[in-house]
C-alpha cells in the first residue's frame, strides 16, 4: 500500500505471519499501481461488470458509505483528478521526475453515485469513464480486516498500523489500554497521547505525500468539488472512531472542511478528533478528553 506497516499481536508469534500474508494479499487486490489487481481491472473495464473478491466488495461498499456520510467531501472516484495532478505512479517514483510532459493524462471523471455493487454475486460495475482510487480508505479498512482476522485466529489483542491509520482490538500486552501518540505534522513530536481500549485512530495531512510538477508543489489530498489539491487552514486532522475505515474517511473530510466546519462535522458524525491548524494551534472535539492519557507508560504508536 505504498507505506510502512506495524503489526503487534498479543498471542502466538505465528499470527504475525498470518497478518503479513493478509496485508500482502490486500495489496495485490487493491493497489492501483499493480496492473493485475482487482482495482486496476475495474478501472480498465470500461463500464463492464467485474467479478471481484469479497474483500473488494467490502472496499467498494465502505467507500460508498464514506462518500455518503461525508456528503461527498470524501469521494473514492477522484482518480482522474489525482492523476491529472501528477500522482500517476507509485509515490516512491514521483520524486524521480519533475517533467510535466512525462506524466500521464486522464479523462476519468467522478461518479460515486452510479457505482453498482452486488454483494450476493460479488459483481461490481464502475460507470464508463469513472475511476476508483482506494487511497482514501484502503489503509483504514485493511487495518480493520487484518485485526478482525487475527482475533478470530486466536489473538488476545492486536494493533495494526498501516501508514498512520491504526486499529486496536482486544488486550494490549502491558497496559489496560493501547497508548497512541498523535504527532505534530511538522515536528513529529506528540501533540496528544491517547489511551484507546478498542477502536481506531487515523490522521490526514499533506505533509508526507508531496511532489512537484514543473516546480510547483502538489499533494495527494484532492478536493472532490474542485479536482485540485486542498488549500486548508488545517495542517493535520486526526480522528478517533470505532473502525479504521471510518476514522480515515472522516479525517480526510475534516481536513477538507477546515478547522470550524471540520470540527462541526466530526461532532455531527459522533467521533472525536484533533485538528492542528497551519499556525500550530490545537483544536479538539469536546469528547476527546476522555481518551487523553496523562503519561506514556509504555510504547506509543
Amino acid at each position: 500500500m505504498g507505506t510502512d506497516v506495524h503489526l503487534l499481536v498479543h498471542g502466538p508469534p505465528t499470527l504475525l505471519h498470518v497478518g503479513r500474508r493478509r496485508i500482502d494479499g490486500l495489496e495485490r487486490r487493491w493497489s492501483r499501481f499493480i496492473e493485475s489487481s482487482e482495482i486496476s481491472r475495474l478501472n480498465a473495464a470500461g463500464g463492464d461488470p467485474c467479478l471481484v473478491s469479497r474483500d473488494t466488495v467490502t472496499l467498494i461498499s465502505r467507500a460508498i458509505d464514506g462518500w455518503r456520510i461525508t456528503d461527498g467531501r470524501f469521494d473514492p472516484t477522484v482518480l482522474g483528478d489525482v492523476i491529472r495532478n501528477g500522482y500517476d505512479r507509485s509515490f516512491d517514483d514521483l520524486a524521480l521526475i519533475d517533467d510535466e510532459a512525462a506524466r500521464a493524462s486522464s479523462a476519468l471523471h467522478r461518479g460515486c453515485d452510479r457505482i453498482e455493487v452486488d454483494a450476493v454475486t460479488s459483481i461490481v460495475r464502475l460507470p464508463n469513464g469513472v475511476g476508483f482510487d482506494p487511497g482514501g480508505i484502503g489503509k483504514g479498512l485493511a487495518a480493520d480486516l487484518v485485526a478482525d482476522e487475527l482475533m478470530a485466529a486466536g489473538a488476545r489483542g492486536v494493533l495494526v498500523n498501516i501508514g498512520g491509520d491504526l486499529r486496536v482490538v482486544g488486550d494490549p500486552p502491558d497496559d489496560d489500554a493501547w497508548v497512541v501518540a498523535i504527532e505534530h505534522p511538522d515536528t513529529g513530536l506528540p501533540v496528544a497521547v491517547l489511551a484507546i481500549g478498542e477502536g481506531a485512530v487515523a490522521t490526514s495531512s499533506p505533509v508526507k505525500r508531496q511532489w512537484t510538477v514543473a516546480g510547483s508543489p502538489h499533494h495527494h489530498l484532492v478536493v472532490p468539488a474542485t479536482g485540485r489539491p486542498a488549500s486548508s487552514d488545517v495542517a493535520s486532522a486526526s480522528t478517533v472512531a470505532s473502525l479504521g475505515w471510518q476514522a480515515e474517511v472522516l479525517a480526510k473530510a475534516a481536513y477538507f472542511g477546515g478547522v470550524t466546519a471540520g470540527l462541526a462535522m466530526l461532532e455531527r458524525s459522533g467521533v472525536e478528533g484533533l485538528l492542528i491548524d497551519v499556525d500550530g494551534g490545537r483544536h479538539a472535539t469536546p469528547g476527546l478528553v476522555r481518551f487523553e492519557h496523562p503519561a506514556v507508560a509504555g510504547p506509543a504508536w
